[in-house]
């Protein structure tokens, strides 16, 4: 394998997946190459495992909010995503945003949670980590609405049109792609990740999720975010060297690292 160097902007690996391996894991991670990785928070209570894991690696950053499909007792509040955000190792607020697809928490109060991490994100100049499933439409909006051009952000794990990624370049939104812009049905999302931008485009795993070709059907793990980068290389006609420095460049300057 040739060296390259490349950042894993949204990963899980501090869920239970990874609870028998977790450091052969992050070797794996970096003799893949992965120098560098995102563990995102899908609910409050978990970001100080987050931050604590942070602390404990010199490759690793995390993030601070709810998923929009993660059920709670209490509405997380500004102030709350805010205090726990507030240390050098957090780089983001998310992830959040609207998901059309499961029906766990309701449409109304996906919007208003989304609305207060991109809120939260403008307050600490954070950019914002924004999941979208099946809500084109709604995202884009609510993004246009809250000015997510004051924080910046990321539409992780892409996975619509080509209409909803030019909405969101316009917003100045980068755009990462996941283990499913390998999967052989995918066609029209890898003519997507064809068109991005230079400059905005990023790569993740979203582990334990999304397993690229080879391993799909397996547990995912940050080394494989290498077989997004060859697939993504390949339809944008560069080498994977050339696709890996670029994303990393773009993710060190997103997350102000």
């Amino acid at each position: 394998m040739a060296e390259i160097t490349l950042f894993d902007t949204h990963c899980h690996v501090n869920f239970p997946h990874y609870s028998d391996d977790r450091n052969a894991m992050f070797d794996r991670m970096v003799v893949a190459g992965v120098e560098r990785c995102v563990v995102v928070a899908v609910e409050l209570e978990q970001v100080p495992e987050l931050r604590a894991l942070s602390e404990t690696r010199d490759n690793v950053w995390f993030s601070s909010g709810v998923h929009p499909n993660h059920e709670v007792d209490k509405e997380p509040t500004q102030d709350e995503i805010l205090s726990l955000a507030d240390h050098p190792r957090c780089v983001a607020i998310g992830e959040s945003g609207m998901d059309f697809f499961r029906n766990s928490v309701d449409p109304e109060i996906q919007e208003s949670r989304f609305r207060t991490h991109l809120k939260a994100a403008s307050a600490c100049n954070k950019p914002i980590i924004v999941h979208n499933r099946n809500a084109d439409e709604a995202t884009i909006r609510i993004l246009t609405d809250e000015g997510v051009e004051t924080c910046g952000g990321i539409m992780h794990c892409f996975s619509s049109d080509w209409e909803t990624a030019k909405q969101a370049i316009d917003l100045g939104m980068s755009i990462s792609f996941s283990g499913n812009v390998t999967f052989k049905s995918n066609n029209a999302l890898r003519e997507v990740a064809a068109k991005v931008p230079d400059d905005l485009l990023l790569v993740e795993t979203d582990a334990p999720y999304l397993t690229p070709v080879p391993y799909r059907g397996k547990r995912n793990e940050p080394a494989y975010v290498r077989h997004i980068a060859e697939c993504i290389a390949d339809v944008r006609g560069v080498s994977v060297e050339n696709l890996a420095s670029q994303t990393t460049k773009n993710a060190i300057k997103r997350f102000k690292i």
